[in-house]
């Protein structure tokens, strides 16, 4: 008898450990997001074509990212804008890494002088964690291409709002377009992307 009570206080401990690391796993995993989709519809702008030689490094304001811009801010007084309705000045298709990924990648002027990411028609899979990054770093398809994005500059839009449908991300006045040349859909907690596009510029 006293054997099965000494071994009583241990069944307990193993059994309190194990619900610990079944609770860790899931909320680290969180694997129900494989098998669920959050779907977004925002509206989107209704863009022109950029003027040929347009780039993005032309905007106003526009300078090294984290640093501070004497542009004003869109729709302040002085501020001008460079046409009456937004305009594409940068765009690219989706290449799926870790998850399929499909969809358009696109940067918009505004008709106020700032910039936007535009996510058209995005289809990844859910996941924990996961952001919107403009980066410096080239998209390779394949597995080569998973784990580049944190290697240099990169600014982070925010969390990714649905892993399917249309969504539009604020880009911080004075970040440098020029030099940002991809959008990644990157996962934090395990440090890869599940789907890139390159920003070509368009015109």
């Amino acid at each position: 008898m006293s054997r099965r009570l000494s071994r009583a206080p241990l069944t307990w401990v193993a059994v309190a450990v194990l619900g610990v690391g079944v609770a860790f796993g899931l909320y680290w995993f969180q694997p129900w997001k494989v098998v669920t989709d959050n779907q977004v519809d925002e509206r989107l702008s209704e863009v022109d074509a950029a003027p040929a030689g347009t780039a993005p490094a032309d905007a106003p304001g526009t300078t090294p990212a984290g640093t501070a811009s004497t542009a004003p801010a869109e729709g302040t007084p002085g501020s001008s804008p460079t046409s009456t309705r937004p305009v594409v000045v940068s765009r690219g298709e989706f290449v799926s890494h870790e998850h399929d990924t499909a969809g358009t990648a696109r940067i918009v002027r505004t008709a106020g002088g700032g910039h936007r990411l535009e996510l058209v028609g995005l289809d990844t899979s859910n996941g924990p964690d996961l952001k919107v990054w403009l980066t410096d770093q080239p998209v390779r398809a394949g597995r080569a291409g998973w784990g580049v994005f944190d290697d240099g500059r990169r600014v982070e839009l925010g969390r990714l709002k649905g892993n399917k449908g249309d969504q539009a991300y604020a880009i911080p006045s004075g970040t440098d377009l020029a030099e940002l040349t991809s959008v990644a859909i990157w996962c934090q907690r395990f440090a890869v992307s599940f789907g890139a596009a390159p920003l070509v510029p368009v015109g």
